[in-house]
Formats: C-alpha cells, structure tokens, sequence
C-alpha cells in the first residue's frame, strides 16, 4: 500500500488507541508521509525508531505485529522453549512488554516477563537461564527520549544474526493487518522478580580477577534514568565499592529530566555527575545507558576529569584482564578476543602479544554473540567488544554487558590506585608499550527519505571512487555490499554478511570506514591511525576527516 492508503486504513479503525487516533488526525502532509511510507525494518539493534502512530513508528500495533511476526518464525522452525521479555524506562516500554507477551500467549508460547526494568544483559543471561527459544528487549538503548525500540534475541542470548532476522520480517510482512492480533493473559505469562536478580549477579561476580582488601577509589555512577538504577549501586555497595548514585538521574522516569543526552557517548551526559563528582572528590564518573549495555567513564587526572572512548576502555579492560590472568597464571592457552572492523586495532595487537585467537567482526554485538557460540568449543572465551562504549568480561551473557563493565572497571580504578596511578597513566602506559592509536568517529544526521537518499548516494559515490590520503597508500578495501576484500586489484570473497559497508586501508594503520548507522538517521564515518605520539595521530585523522568532508560536500 501507498503511505495513504495506509494512512487511511488506519484512518477508517473503529478501535484505534484514542491517544494515536488524536495524533493521527493531527499529521501533516509531510508528517503522513514520514509516518506510513515504510514499515519499521530490523538493523544492527533491531528495530528501533520514533514513537507515534503510523507504520513508520513504535507503537502498541507495531510492537504487536513484530512480536506476532518473531512467533510465527519460532513456531515455523519449531525451536523450542519461551520468550524472556524485559524493558528499560522509555514511555510505554512496560505496557509492549506486556502486550508482546500477550501475543506470545495467543499463540500458545510461555514468556517470561521481568516485573521491572532490568538491563538488556540481564534479559540475555534470562534467555540462557530459561533454556529460552530467544528473547525480546524493549529499548531503544542510548537514542533521545522520543525513540523506542525492540531488541529480538535468538536461544544462544545474542540478537538475531541477519538471516534470522531476515526470516522474522518475512514473517511480519505476511501480517497485512496489526489491527486483528489476538491477545491473551493467561498461565502462558510467567513474572520475574527481584530475585532472579542474584542468579545473575552471582554470574558477574565470577569475572573478578583480583580482590583487594581496600577498596579506596570513590565512584560516582548514574543510570541515567534507566535500567542500570535498581541493580548496579547495591551489588557495587556490597562487594565493598566506595560508590556514590547521582540520586537525580536514579530516578525512573521516561522523560530524562536530569540529563541532557541518554547517550554516554556524547559529553553532555556527564554534567550533572561531574558537578557531583568533584563535590565529593571522586575519582571515576561511570554513566551506563538506559538499557545499561553501554559504559562510560571519566577519570579524574591532574586535577581535570577525562573522557575516555569506548576504544580507550575497552583497550584498559582487555590488557588488564590479560595480563593479571597472565600473572595469576590463569591465562588460556585457547583464548578468544573478538572485536569489530570499526573498533581499534590495538584490540588486535594487546590480544596478539598475549597469543589469543582474534576473531573480528561486523558493527553490532550480535555479531560477537553469534562468533563466541560457533566457537565455544574451540577455545575460551576471554573478552569481546565495540568501539561504542560496549564490552563483555565474561560471557555468561552474549550482548554487551555494563554490569559486568562497571564492575571489572572499578576493580581497575582500584587497582592502579594501589599503583599510585590514575587510569590515564595506565593507558599510556599501554600506548608506550603498543604505540600511539587515535581513533574518531564523524557522524552525518540526515533524517527521513531526502536523508536515506543522501546517504546512498555518499556511499555510491566512495564506493566508485575511493578517498585518497596525502602520502599514503591505499592498500586494500573491503566492499561489504559486494561481499569482497580488494588487494592488487585481486578480489578475495568476505566471510562476513553482506551489508552497506565500506573499509579503505592505507600504510602505517591508517583506515576509514563509511556505514549508515543500522539504528539512527545517520551516515557514520569511522577513522583510525597509529603514530609515535597522540597529538600526531589526532593531526592525521583530522586532516583526513576535513579532507573527506569536502568531497561530501562537493557532491
């Protein structure tokens, strides 16, 4: 159907929430277009977008059609087992909980439904718990307040790879009408409380290393506003961390009052805990995403407070967890580290001085869900992450996990105090050791259809003529699409699943990276180098950067 004649099919619905009825009588003509001229589709998060009404927008009718859609797939490949369903703090996400599972019912599968928000990593370690067939997560992780979003996760605890999620939106295109979705509340709808919390705690706690006697290093945390609230300070509290929660931001509250940004990415969020922080002289600001999968820090060096880059953290966690194992002699000889083709390589490099299997992957977590299960049986799993602000210590769990984040991080707040350093030294010492790597990420927002077209016509355009670096040679490029790795002009087939992406390699470890974001109205621009010092590096990468936005630009 056009936009309007669905439009108008939702137009002439007698039952229509009155809520979106009154929205819907209230579009524009730009607005009716927007809203209607697609259906949510599934990317590297799900699906995600902003709320409203249309089919362009999350709703109690979309969320209903996906859900009725994810059963039709379960039941079709007959995996057995339920649904673990879980939310963060977003307008509604209780009540598409529950409707979801009461889809799941009708069509005679067990969920099991937390009673409050819980952390999408404790959704994931619920469907391991469970022997579940998968599981959904109502998020839409670090996106502003307008958005929600649908998280599917498949039996292993990781988000649908591609060709699972393929075969659910076949499934959900077949539903012609969201309107006629039978619901039922009955004994297929199992409540999880509180104490499943611990079942999972106990898990996180396994993944400490060192357990130090003193504990002086002061913690400000906040959840802002999500999930990360009602678990993470008391398991902190208990395991003997000097942790403080910003009380404005652990509140439960749809709207982010206290927060600028839900996104720990971006520096805004920091500002109520960095005020807080240096009131009560902290060292650590740890800020977890509404869904509480994410993790950013700001450590206090030399008086000032720094923001540290998901690359930044990741690369701390994993040279300490490998070279304390290394220490304790608990180090694997089959181990795996997986990382991702936008993330840095001193990934790569940490896990190679220790002799670990690296296994890099596509953006996306579900990525390294699905890696860490096909390997299982190969070797141990040691660490995997992404350059946004996501890791996972231990994977009991197969999504990334700021739980486990916050806890191995304060562990190593801890133990570099003990050192008489700050985390800043301690990754300069790693930079000292490895070398000097700088990685940046430019995003271009280019919102509804004029963006979408934009955006293909940017990687239209890279994709026919390659970026060119002063003095540096182009080695090789990646052509995820096409599902090729150039070199020589020789092409040699990709393993990984064809999708819009592009890599250009250049000498001395230069890269760039063009993907449209699977989440967001965005083009992201990925950028990493290496250089004998920091300052040298961030020149490199923002002379390309300006380089590639003036033939953007030109375009």
């Amino acid at each position: 159907m056009s936009h309007i004649e669905n439009y108008e099919f939702w137009l002439k619905q007698k039952d229509l929430d009155p809520n979106l009825k009154e929205e819907l009588l209230q579009l524009n003509t730009d607005q009716i277009k927007e809203s209607f001229y697609t259906d949510l589709g599934f990317g590297t998060g799900g699906m995600r977008g902003l709320m409203g009404v249309g089919t362009n927008r999350i709703n109690v009718y979309t969320i209903r059609r996906a859900t009725l859609g994810f059963a039709s797939y379960i039941k079709k490949n007959n995996i057995k087992g339920g649904i673990a369903i879980s939310y963060d703090n977003r307008k509604d996400s209780k009540l598409f909980a529950y409707q979801s599972a009461m889809v799941l019912a009708s069509q005679g599968i067990d969920s099991y439904l937390f009673d409050d928000l819980r952390p999408t990593p404790m959704l994931s370690y619920a469907v391991r718990y469970f022997h579940g067939a998968g599981g959904i997560m109502i998020t839409a992780s670090h996106n502003p307040k307008e958005y929600n979003g649908y998280k599917a996760y498949d039996a292993t605890g990781a988000q649908l790879s591609p060709h699972d999620a393929d075969l659910v939106i076949a499934e959900i295109n077949a539903i012609k009408n969201p309107f006629d979705i039978e619901l039922k509340d009955d004994e297929h709808i199992h409540h999880i409380d509180s104490s499943f919390d611990e079942l999972y705690l106990d898990e996180v706690e396994t993944i400490r290393i060192n357990d130090f006697e003193s504990k002086p290093v002061k913690i400000v945390y906040s959840p802002l506003h999500g999930a990360g609230g009602p678990i993470i300070p008391q398991f902190m509290k208990k395991h003997g961390f000097d942790i403080y929660p910003y009380m404005p931001q652990m509140i439960n509250d749809p709207s982010f009052p206290n927060t600028k940004s839900s996104n720990p990415e971006e520096k805004k969020a920091y500002e109520g805990t960095l005020s807080y922080a240096k009131e009560i002289g902290a060292e650590i600001v740890m800020v977890t995403d509404p869904d509480a999968d994410r993790l950013g820090i700001a450590v206090l060096h030399n008086n000032e407070y720094r923001l540290l880059t998901g690359n930044q953290t990741a690369a701390i966690e994993l040279y300490y967890i490998l070279s304390e194992k290394k220490k304790n002699h608990s180090l694997p000889n089959q181990g795996y580290v997986y990382t991702t083709n936008v993330t840095t390589n001193m990934i790569e490099v940490i896990a190679k001085s220790f002799d670990m299997h690296v296994v890099t992957t596509l953006t996306g977590f579900k990525f390294i869900g699905e890696q860490a299960e096909l390997n299982q049986d190969k070797g141990i799993y040691v660490f995997g992450c992404e350059e946004s602000y996501g890791s996972l210590v231990k994977d009991f769990v197969r999504d990334k996990d700021a739980v486990q984040a916050v806890y191995m991080l304060a562990e190593i707040a801890n133990y570099v105090d003990l050192h008489h350093m700050t985390m800043i030294d301690y990754l300069e010492h790693i930079y000292q050791k490895y070398g000097y790597y700088y990685e940046y990420t430019h995003n271009i927002f280019l919102k509804g259809i004029a963006g979408i077209e934009k955006i293909n016509a940017i990687m239209d355009h890279f994709r026919q003529n390659p970026p060119k670096m002063e003095n540096k040679k182009l080695l090789s490029y990646d052509d995820v699409l096409k599902g090729i790795h150039v070199k020589n002009h020789k092409e040699t087939k990709l393993t990984y699943p064809k999708s819009n992406v592009l890599k250009y390699y250049f000498e001395d470890d230069q890269w760039v990276v063009f993907r449209p974001s699977g989440t967001e109205p965005k083009l992201k621009i990925y950028y990493g180098t290496k250089s004998d010092s920091m300052e040298q590096a961030q020149l490199i990468v923002e002379k390309f950067n300006d380089k590639i936005l003036k033939e953007i630009e030109s375009l």
